[in-house]
C-alpha cells in the first residue's frame, strides 16, 4: 500500500497552503488545506493490519507446523492436511483483505491493474496449493527437502524414469510458478523482489523527507515490518551461511534457505 504522508506545521507559519513548499502541486489536484487536514487525520487501520498478522503466521506460516502436529489418522495422506484447509482459507482471506486495504489507500492503482494483480494472485496461490500439499505429503514416505528432486532416495529409483519428470515439473508449479505468481503481488519469499521493494520503500521515503513529507502511522508500520524481516532473513542467512548441503541446495549469489530443507536435514533426521 502507498502510505499517505502528511506535511509537518513549522511554528508560526501562519501563511497557509500557499507558504508551504509543493503547494502548487497539491492545489493542482485538491485544495491543500484539505489534503494536509485528510493526511493529519488518517486513521491507523489497525483491524486491517491486525488481521493480515494473524492469517500470515497462522494461516501461512503455520500450516506446515499443523500438518505435523496433528496425528495423521485424522488427516490421511489420501486426504487434504489440516496444512491445506489453512491454505485454502488463506487463498479466500487475503485477497479479501487487500481489496479492503486498496479500498482505504487514498490513492490506487486503475482498477484493471487492481482486479489483473488480484487474479494472478488468487491463481498463483491454488497452483501451490495442490503442489505444496503433495510435496509435503511427501515427507511421510522419506522425501528429504534439502536435496533436489531427482537425488532423493523415494523418487531416483522410480520405474519408468519418466514419473520423476512429472514430479520435476510438480516442484516446478510449487516452487518457481505458484510462488512467483503468488508472490508478485504480496512480495514474501521471492527475495530479490521484496529487496528491491524494501529498498525502493526507503529511497521513496528518504526523497519525501527532503520535502517535509513523512509517513504516517500505517506507512511507518509497513515500513518498519519489512526492515524487521529484513532482519530476520539476515539472521537466517548468517546462521547458515557455511552449510554445505545447503549451499548445494541454493547456488548462486542469493542463498536463502527455505526451511523446509533446514527441517528434513537437521530435526527430522535426528529422530
Amino acid at each position: 500500500m502507498e502510505a499517505a504522508a502528511r506535511r509537518r506545521q513549522h511554528p508560526g507559519a501562519a501563511g497557509g497552503a500557499a507558504a508551504q513548499p509543493g503547494a502548487s502541486f497539491l492545489q493542482a489536484r485538491h485544495s491543500a488545506v484539505k489534503a494536509d487536514e485528510a493526511a493529519g487525520t488518517a486513521p491507523f487501520h489497525f483491524d486491517l493490519w491486525f488481521y493480515f498478522t494473524l492469517q500470515n503466521w497462522i494461516l501461512d506460516f503455520g500450516r506446515p507446523i499443523a500438518m505435523l502436529v496433528f496425528p495423521l489418522e485424522w488427516f490421511p495422506l489420501n486426504k487434504p492436511s489440516v496444512g491445506d484447509y489453512f491454505h485454502m482459507a488463506y487463498n479466500i482471506i487475503t485477497p479479501f483483505l487487500l481489496l479492503k486495504l486498496m479500498e482505504r489507500s487514498p490513492r490506487t492503482l486503475p482498477r484493471a491493474m487492481i482486479y489483473l494483480s488480484i487474479i494472478t494472485f488468487v491463481m498463483g496461490a491454488s497452483i501451490h496449493l495442490v503442489g505444496d500439499s503433495v510435496n509435503h505429503r511427501l515427507l511421510f514416505s522419506g522425501y528429504q527437502h534439502h536435496l533436489s528432486v531427482r537425488e532423493n532416495p523415494i523418487i531416483r529409483n522410480l520405474k519408468p524414469e519418466t514419473l520423476i519428470d512429472s514430479f520435476e515439473l510438480l516442484y516446478y508449479y510449487d516452487e518457481y510458478l505458484g510462488h512467483s505468481m503468488w508472490y508478485l503481488v504480496t512480495e514474501g519469499q521471492i527475495f530479490i523482489l521484496f529487496i528491491f521493494t524494501f529498498f525502493a520503500m526507503l529511497a521513496l521515503v528518504l526523497h519525501q523527507k527532503r520535502k517535509c513529507l513523512f509517513l504516517d502511522s500505517n506507512g511507518l508500520f509497513l515500513f518498519y515490518s519489512f526492515a524487521l524481516t529484513l532482519l530476520l532473513v539476515a539472521l537466517w542467512v548468517a546462521w547458515l551461511w557455511n552449510d554445505p548441503v545447503l549451499r548445494k541446495k541454493y547456488p548462486g549469489v542469493i542463498y536463502v534457505p527455505e526451511p523446509w530443507a533446514f527441517y528434513t536435514l537437521h530435526v527430522s533426521s535426528r529422530r
